[in-house]
């Protein structure tokens, strides 16, 4: 039963039942990641403070460069998980490879992989927009006791036990699911805990945003060119609203409370979509779902994908499932 003002801590407590596998690991394995949020979001909240803005001088696997805080949320998330020993591996988009944990008191006998995205949107930090945290986690596939494979993270997204998001706005909230309805929690700064904000949190079936860069519009296929006009007509309840703030996290997290759709599809820059299958589009879909609304690649379930590699591109299509089915239908078209 859900309780409106319940902290993280009792709420996962009081869910403890729901959770596929109840050997109190999940429990562990979320309170890992909201204390690992609550230091990201300490250095998140004082980055015009220190030097911590701006790039790092690297690039990460996809050839991105990376900010300082992508640096320093993937070492804070990997440190506080692995000091947890609850997961026998990570995945993250800005490491080449996974990396295996094992564990003081019995070697690889932890049965979860956190594949994350550390800090969605992080070139938004410069300039004080929001940006978030994804996490997905899966129950490994190859036995216990022997360190994790690639297989391990090669799962397709409808094999999540849980997933989440953490976004660092004028308020900061961690947005979860265990297959049981979205829950969202909302930290209290002055105290350092999280309370249930946003209970059974549900995508209208309707909305009225549509969030995509439209600065790509010319590389973008047919099929996608036209639902934007679309959504552009003076029609009934059209033309809808125009917003995107270039962050994931922020931009899915509106379109779940107000209704709407955010879409990456393919284009003659990125032939595969942008967005990573593994970190970004799994834990998304799992959660829209959850919520009642749809991920798509413009044509088939997100969540039934087969992945192949780690860094994996898909377009992704995700929100409110009315807006989903009408961009599915223009793609069919082509």
């Amino acid at each position: 039963m859900v309780q409106k003002h319940q902290t993280l801590g009792e709420f996962i407590i009081e869910n403890q039942s729901e959770f596929a596998y109840s050997s109190g690991e999940l429990s562990r394995l979320i309170n890992s990641i909201r204390l690992a949020a609550k230091v990201v979001n300490h250095e998140v909240n004082k980055a015009g403070l220190v030097d911590i803005t701006g790039a790092a001088g690297e690039t990460n696997v996809q050839g991105e460069d990376q900010q300082k805080l992508d640096v320093y949320a993937n070492e804070k998330f990997i440190q506080t998980l692995t000091n947890r020993e609850i997961v026998c591996g990570i995945a993250s988009e800005e490491m080449e490879d996974f990396i295996t944990i094992a564990g003081s008191k019995r070697d690889h006998a932890n049965k979860y992989v956190v594949l994350m995205d550390p800090l969605d949107g992080s070139s938004n930090i410069d300039v004080n927009v929001s940006v978030g945290t994804i996490f997905s986690i899966y129950r490994r596939v190859t036995p216990v006791g022997t360190p994790v494979q690639i297989e391990d993270f090669l799962q397709p997204g409808n094999k999540q036990v849980a997933a989440g998001y953490i976004v660092y706005g004028t308020s900061t909230m961690l947005v979860y699911t265990t297959g049981f309805g979205v829950n969202g929690f909302t930290l209290n700064p002055a105290l350092g805990s999280w309370y249930l904000s946003h209970p059974n949190m549900k995508y209208p079936q309707k909305g009225h945003i549509y969030s995509v860069n439209e600065g790509n519009y010319v590389h973008f296929p047919q099929g996608v060119k036209d639902y934007i006009k679309y959504c552009q007509e003076e029609k009934e309840d059209r033309p809808y609203t125009s917003r995107y703030i270039g962050s994931l996290v922020s931009d899915f997290h509106r379109n779940m409370i107000k209704g709407g759709i955010y879409f990456y599809p393919t284009s003659s820059k990125a032939p595969n979509g942008k967005l990573r299958l593994l970190y970004e589009c799994n834990p998304m879909a799992f959660i829209a779902e959850q919520a009642g609304g749809k991920a798509s690649d413009g044509y088939k379930r997100i969540l039934d994908i087969e992945p192949t590699e780690l860094h994996q591109r898909v377009p992704f299509f995700c929100g409110s499932r009315d807006m989903v089915d009408k961009a599915e239908e223009f793609m069919a078209k082509y």
